[in-house]
C-alpha cells in the first residue's frame, strides 16, 4: 500500500508507542501534534476519533485508534519488517494473547492503580485483571521463558507490552522485578526504539507534561 501514513498524537500520551512502532515498521510517515483541550476536542479530530483521544493512525482512508489496534495494524499491513508471526505459526496464538493482554489486564490494572483504586478482594472475580500481582506474575511467568513477550523474536506486542513495562518502571506503577528490568533495557535499545523517544522527547521539551488521554 502506497496511501500516506499519518498519526495523530502528542508526546505526552499512548501516542509514544504508536510512534516506535511506525518507527519499527520503517514507513515514511507525517505527524500531526494535537493538544490537550483544544485539538484533540475540535470537530475536525472528532471526526477520526469521537474519543477526543490520541493516538490515531490514518492510512489512505483507513482509520485505526487505539494503540494496540495501531501495533497490529501496522504489523498486518507491513509483513516485511517482520513484526507479526506467519499465519498458521505456533507463535501466532502467543502474540494475539500477550498484545490483547496488555490492552485488557495490563492496561486496566496499571490505570487503576494510578487513580488509587484497589479492587476489594471478594470483587476481585469481577474484574479481568483480579489484581495487579496476578497480571505481573502472569507477564513475569512469560518472559522467564523466552527474551521475548511471544515467543524468541521481537514483534508488535513487544513494542505494546514492553512500552507498558517500562513507562510503568518509570512512574512507580509497575514493580521493577529484575526480569522487567532485563527485558526493558533488551527492547529499548532498539534503533526504532531509540529514534521514537528522541523526537516525542524533543516534542515534549516544549510542552508541560499532562495525563494521558
Amino acid at each position: 500500500m502506497t496511501d500516506e501514513l499519518v498519526l495523530y498524537t502528542n508526546p505526552w500520551s499512548r501516542g509514544r508507542i504508536a510512534r516506535w512502532m511506525l518507527e519499527e515498521v520503517g514507513q515514511p510517515y507525517r505527524t500531526e501534534i494535537l493538544e490537550y483541550g483544544t485539538t484533540m476536542k475540535a470537530p475536525a479530530y472528532l471526526a477520526i476519533n469521537p474519543m477526543g483521544k490520541v493516538p490515531a493512525l490514518r492510512h489512505g482512508d483507513t482509520i485505526v485508534t487505539e494503540a494496540a489496534a495501531i501495533c497490529a495494524y501496522l504489523a498486518d499491513v507491513f509483513p516485511q519488517a517482520g513484526l507479526a508471526p506467519p499465519s498458521g505459526s505456533r507463535l501466532r496464538g502467543p502474540y494475539y494473547r500477550w498484545l490483547f493482554f496488555g490492552a485488557g489486564p495490563l492496561e486496566a490494572a496499571a490505570v487503576n492503580l494510578s487513580l488509587g483504586f484497589t479492587v476489594p478482594l471478594e470483587r476481585e472475580r469481577q474484574v479481568g485483571y483480579g489484581n495487579m500481582a496476578n497480571v505481573l506474575n502472569a507477564i513475569e511467568g512469560a518472559l522467564s521463558q523466552s527474551d521475548y513477550i511471544a515467543g524468541d523474536r521481537f514483534t508488535a506486542a513487544d513494542v505494546y507490552v514492553g512500552a507498558q513495562i517500562g513507562w510503568g518502571m518509570s512512574f512507580g506503577t509497575i514493580e521493577k522485578r529484575a526480569v522487567f528490568e532485563r527485558y526493558w533495557q533488551r527492547i529499548c535499545t532498539r534503533p526504532a526504539a531509540v529514534r521514537a523517544k528522541e523526537i516525542d522527547d524533543t516534542l515534549a521539551a516544549d510542552r508541560q507534561p499532562t495525563a494521558a488521554q
